[in-house]
């Protein structure tokens, strides 16, 4: 999805038409059996205790939610611990990439999601800093920020009281709206809003950063902002990435891998320490 002024509601037809589709044509696509048997007589997942989180590897673990029982609106969750694990933003402007060509490129990533919204010209909105070199501008009045500065990976919003500087970031990435804070819901909207899929990153009280992907329908911003203030993931901060065409995951480890519809420039690459 170029940028969020391209997701309005008119296209949410087509999107489910077109998301249908590909998941009838893309074979390479993998899933975990839970994740891809949506008929009727498949049984909803129940992820609400913390034995529901599968391990991958030491630090890291996923699960998925059926939020209000919708398994369109289904949500895949990655849990990583930044003391096991590394974020590095990859940008290539004007140059995006399928993820099947991101995967190549950076074959030993344990997880790569796509990044910042992005133009016409295939060129990252607000900023991304890739191995301490900067692009674009800092938002200044929406969304927020993940970055990494001394080998530790934070968050920031638009309302943090210092302004966004580049000094001494290793890594960033940027998005909105700003969905939790301080554990609370932080969007809500009078229209119903469009339903698409989703890519989020968020941290939970406990210091762990959870990327939340959701490959099919997904849910409006303001129910999944009200849905996730209630869930059990214990998110203090979650804000939205790109998302639509440009949702993309790929989690080698638990057979995970949902390309993206659109190729993308920015990704986010986690790889162990």
């Amino acid at each position: 999805m170029h940028s969020a002024n391209a997701k309005n509601a008119g296209f949410g037809n087509l999107w489910l038409i077109i998301l249908i589709i590909a998941s009838s044509l893309l074979g390479a696509c993998q899933f975990p059996a839970e994740l891809s048997a949506l008929g009727a007589n498949s049984p909803a997942p129940t992820s609400t205790a913390e034995s529901n989180w599968r391990r991958i590897a030491y630090g890291l673990s996923w699960r998925s939610l059926t939020p209000n029982g919708d398994e369109l609106a289904q949500i895949i969750a990655v849990r990583i611990n930044p003391e096991r694990y590394r974020f590095r933003a990859v940008y290539r402007p004007g140059a995006p990439l399928s993820l099947a060509a991101w995967r190549e490129l950076k074959p030993t990533a344990s997880l790569i999601i796509n990044a910042n919204f992005f133009d016409r010209a295939r060129r990252a909105l607000g900023l991304v800093v890739s191995d301490g070199r900067a692009f674009g501008s800092p938002y200044k009045d929406r969304g927020g920020t993940f970055l990494v500065k001394d080998d530790q990976p934070t968050f920031l919003t638009y309302r943090s009281p210092n302004a966004i500087t580049t000094a001494g970031i290793d890594q960033a990435i940027q998005g909105f709206p700003l969905l939790i804070e301080n554990g609370e819901p932080a969007y809500s909207s009078a229209s119903e809003g469009e339903r698409t899929r989703r890519t989020l990153i968020g941290r939970d009280a406990g210091g762990h950063i959870l990327i939340l992907v959701s490959p099919y329908l997904g849910l409006s911003l303001a129910d999944l902002s009200a849905y996730l203030a209630t869930s059990d993931l214990n998110l203090d901060i979650a804000f939205n990435l790109d998302g639509g065409g440009s949702t993309m995951l790929a989690l080698p480890g638990a057979e995970i891998i949902q390309p993206s519809l659109d190729a993308v420039p920015t990704v986010l690459v986690v790889v162990p320490r």
